[in-house]
């Protein structure tokens, strides 16, 4: 019973990580080293955010012990579920949460320490190998060194520089822990300035959302902006891949199957889905092709990669998209419905439990009434959390009066030892903290070199930067947590019992400049982030320099709102049609089905005269069947076949562009498995 809520969080963790990692990334695709590193990066975060209210309320204990020293206390290797008696009006009751003494030190210390390692060493050469275009081993890692070696040179320039003014100081000896904790603390506070940035954005910017989206004419209007947007994105992705087309097909004429650079030239190719490769076969080759030199080649593979990934992106947002708009437009009408039952313009198959246990009657109640509600509910819980977590940021460092509300709880909590409350409070605030720094992260996107897209649309790049993020942010974070509710003593400057992830992990104010500006320009920079983000600051000013931003009274807004509401209406228009068809050959099909089944039954007689002899002999297999089916054959294969679905028939008839619904993603990786070249190191070493 001890590690029962210790192996609950260990679990929970994981299982957090694991699920936003299958939600943006592709395990089938990704590489395993790079699935494995993205893993343990966010799984090890997520073990600090769960676990560090346990260390909480395990300190709070170890301080009541040492407080109560006069008399003989249990031993903690000794201590079973019952409560150690102290002096006389004192009682030091065990945590429900309480796990040995040695269990934090070990565990923090694996966690750090494995994070620093992936966050500064091993994944920024991971991040670079991933989009280097060579062709072999020793290019790629030549590549990816190249690409650090500036990024690690500022880095050891200012450590030099740091280690240089330290070692100067008087009373400072440099010894290898002195080294270490220097090393730690200036980890910690770059992940302080970025966690500054990410809150002064998060804090306004998640009760916001909320409250927006409650509002079905903002949702919708945000949507048509959006796929205005998307189209635009879609038809860059496009023209960039032709691009790419063309100068593959320049390549390929000039290198023929004896060049010593074709093997590298069919590497290429093999990265093209089957219907780009019959485009670039369609294609005429140059009169006078150019020669292609190795450095050329390795520029258009690293191009090739990242084109076709956007391209991949770009069309499956689109389709997610055009499916979020409809179902916005079928709520806008259902909300009229006076039979209150919801109705979908598209028929979308749903799984038996679904249709279960939420019908259309529910379906309305929830989509037309209640959920606006909700989010209305959760905007004004976010924005009290809000208010304290700057509020706490602001006065945490004033020690009399304690101004810190979570500090405020937390005290209270401790005089009664409660560890119930310390460790549901401290949960909630960290939680907060994170959902609204990690929030920022994922939806960060950066001249769509990185970009995290969800149902499974990012790319290892993005992926393992996002790693290093998380790792960067989330030491700092705690740190900054265990400050808003009193528990740093190098805040605070009383003498406390420190938890053992302090212990671990360090301070951040080794540094005179730290220890002298910290406690002032910390709360002040985040007052001016949030209040920059409520006046849409930001988004304004990128609007002003020409980047399309939802700006409600901007007029390129209105017109990209008018361009995706014509966008959408074109969109469904083709689908209707789609349908409607298919529903016209369907019914011809089963009458047709009915003809035959009639005809057969009257022939039965005459056909059984022959049941004596081998039917082998008079019905041959066609050899124009057995050979398969190319893409410009398809529209005579009959559309009569039981064995064929509606989303079978439309991509028959109309191609990948008109399904009514995305296909799964099992069939899409068994399809994208089936016609993807075999892989080495990361992608085709």
């Amino acid at each position: 019973m001890v590690y029962t809520l210790f192996v609950i969080e260990i679990i929970s963790a994981f299982v957090l990580a694991a699920s936003l990692l299958y939600r943006y990334g592709d395990c089938y695709r990704n590489h395993i080293l790079v699935t494995v590193s993205v893993l343990t990066a966010w799984y090890f975060s997520f073990v600090i955010m769960f676990i560090l209210p346990l260390d909480v309320s395990s300190t709070v204990y170890r301080q009541c012990l040492q407080n109560n020293t006069t008399n003989p206390i249990t031993a903690p290797a000794e201590i079973n579920q019952s409560t150690t008696v102290a002096p006389p009006g004192n009682q030091c009751h065990i945590p429900w949460s309480y796990v040995p003494d040695s269990v934090f030190p070990n565990l923090w210390r694996v966690v750090y320490w494995t994070s620093q390692c992936l966050t500064w060493l091993i994944m920024p050469m991971m991040q670079s190998y991933s989009k280097a275009g060579d062709f072999t081993v020793k290019g790629k890692l030549k590549s990816a060194l190249v690409d650090n070696a500036i990024y690690y040179g500022s880095y050891l320039f200012i450590c030099g520089v740091l280690l240089i003014y330290i070692a100067f100081k008087p009373g400072v000896q440099l010894d290898g822990p002195r080294i270490k904790t220097i090393a730690s603390s200036a980890s910690n506070t770059w992940g302080l300035f970025l966690l500054i940035l990410l809150l002064g954005y998060a804090l306004v910017e998640v009760p916001r959302n909320l409250w927006n989206n409650s509002k079905k004419n903002y949702t919708l209007t945000y949507s048509y902006f959006k796929i205005a947007k998307l189209s635009t994105d879609k038809c860059e992705a496009e023209e960039t891949v032709d691009d790419i087309l063309d100068s593959l097909n320049s390549v390929t004429a000039a290198v023929g199957p004896t060049h010593p650079l074709h093997r590298h030239v069919e590497t290429i190719i093999q990265k093209l889905p089957i219907q780009l490769r019959d485009r670039l076969n369609s294609r005429a080759p140059p009169e006078r092709p150019t020669p292609p030199s190795l450095k050329s080649l390795v520029n258009l593979h690293k191009k090739t990669i990242k084109a076709l990934h956007v391209l991949q992106r770009t069309e499956t947002q689109w389709v997610l998209m055009l499916e979020r708009i409809y179902h916005l437009e079928d709520v806008a009408s259902n909300a009229r419905s006076p039979d209150k039952r919801f109705q979908h313009t598209f028929h979308t198959p749903r799984p038996r439990v679904q249709r279960i246990f939420y019908p259309p009657i529910i379906e309305w109640y929830w989509e037309c009434f209640m959920k606006q509600y909700f989010l209305k509910t959760m905007a004004v819980i976010t924005c009290i959390l809000s208010v304290a977590v700057v509020w706490s940021e602001v006065t945490f460092f004033c020690k009399k009066p304690v101004l810190s509300i979570f500090a405020n709880i937390v005290l209270a909590a401790k005089g009664t030892y409660n560890y119930a409350v310390i460790v549901s409070v401290s949960t909630l605030i960290i939680a907060y903290m994170f959902y609204c720094a990690y929030s920022t992260v994922l939806k960060i996107r950066l001249l769509n070199l990185y970009y995290l897209a969800p149902h499974h649309q990012t790319n290892e790049y993005s992926l393992i930067f996002s790693g290093m993020m998380v790792c960067r942010l989330t030491p700092a974070m705690c740190l900054n947590f265990l400050s808003l509710i009193h528990m740093d003593s190098h805040v605070i400057k009383e003498r406390i019992m420190e938890t053992y992830y302090t212990q671990i992990m360090g301070h951040m104010d080794v540094l005179g400049i730290i220890a002298e500006g910290f406690n002032i320009y910390f709360p002040m920079l985040v007052v001016l982030l949030c209040l920059a983000t409520y006046l849409s600051l930001g988004s304004r000013l990128l609007s002003l320099c020409g980047f399309q931003q939802f700006v409600g009274d901007d007029e390129l807004t209105t017109d990209l709102v008018d361009e995706g509401r014509e966008i959408v209406k074109r969109e469904k228009r083709k689908r209707q049609r789609a349908e409607e068809s298919l529903t016209r050959r369907r019914d011809y099909s089963e009458r047709f089905s009915n003809y035959r089944s009639d005809r057969d039954m009257q022939d039965g007689a005459r056909t059984g005269l022959l049941n004596d002899v081998d039917s082998d002999y008079y019905v041959q297999p066609s050899p124009e069947r057995s050979q398969p089916v190319s893409g410009y054959q398809r529209a005579e294969i009959p559309y009569n076949r039981p064995d064929l679905t509606l989303e079978d028939e439309l991509e028959q008839r109309f191609g990948d562009s008109t399904l009514p619904v995305v296909r799964t993603e099992f069939d899409d990786r068994r399809r994208d498995k089936m016609t993807m070249p075999p892989r080495g190191l990361f992608d085709d070493v």
